[in-house]
């Protein structure tokens, strides 16, 4: 082989070195985003699960109350038993209608749960519960760190979905079975987390029956 030939199948050698290193390096990025959004949806879990260890204790606390609501706390051991029935595998995030299933599940039960939170301060008596105050406490810590936990998810995906569209990232993508990942959208009025309150200092009292009018 003559010279000329060598420093051709030099410079092919050369340019299929480039591309490779630069095939790998996207693989990598691609990978390392993956891996970050897998493990803020581990957090997003891990609050979620808080949340819904803390709610057996919460009910059976507020149950002790008398004539309590049964169906407020039907509600909300329905709602717990519904979202924690959905695996939330690291692959849920690449399915939109299975991640909206989740997000859906999760937001009944926030909602259940604030609905009983409104309903139990009827109950003054409830106040003097040392438990009932642990709760508080940890409840609202709980529901603050969903809403931190699921902004940083956001965070994560938008950064990962952005080098996923990019070109010619989208080509390596596809090869290798990158998907797109979905995002938790805000619900209609849950611009902020629930208000948990268990101060009845400034609770009112229930309005006396209306006195039947005569004619």
């Amino acid at each position: 082989m003559g010279k000329l030939g060598l420093g051709c199948a030099a410079i092919v050698l050369l340019l299929i070195l480039i591309v490779g290193l630069g095939f790998a390096g996207t693989y990598n990025t691609l990978n390392r985003k993956n891996q970050a959004v897998n493990a803020q949806w581990a957090q997003v879990q891990n609050v979620y699960q808080r949340r819904a260890d803390l709610i057996p204790n919460l009910v059976a606390t507020v149950a002790g109350a008398a004539n309590f609501e049964k169906s407020t706390l039907q509600a909300v051991v329905e709602a717990r038993s519904k979202a924690s029935s959905i695996q939330a595998t690291p692959e849920l995030v690449n399915d939109p209608q299975a991640f909206q299933k989740f997000e859906a599940a999760q937001g009944q039960l926030t909602s259940a749960l604030s609905r009983l939170l409104v309903v139990v301060e009827r109950y003054p008596d409830l106040k003097a519960n040392q438990n009932f105050r642990d709760l508080q406490a940890q409840l609202e810590g709980t529901e603050n760190r969903i809403t931190v936990e699921r902004q940083r998810f956001n965070e994560v995906s938008q950064d990962y979905n952005t080098t996923f569209h990019s070109f010619p990232t989208n080509m390596i993508a596809g090869m290798f079975g990158f998907k797109e990942k979905a995002y938790f959208q805000a619900q209609a009025g849950a611009e902020a987390p629930p208000k948990v309150n268990f101060d009845f200092g400034t609770s009112t009292a229930a309005p006396a029956p209306a006195t039947a009018t005569t004619h």
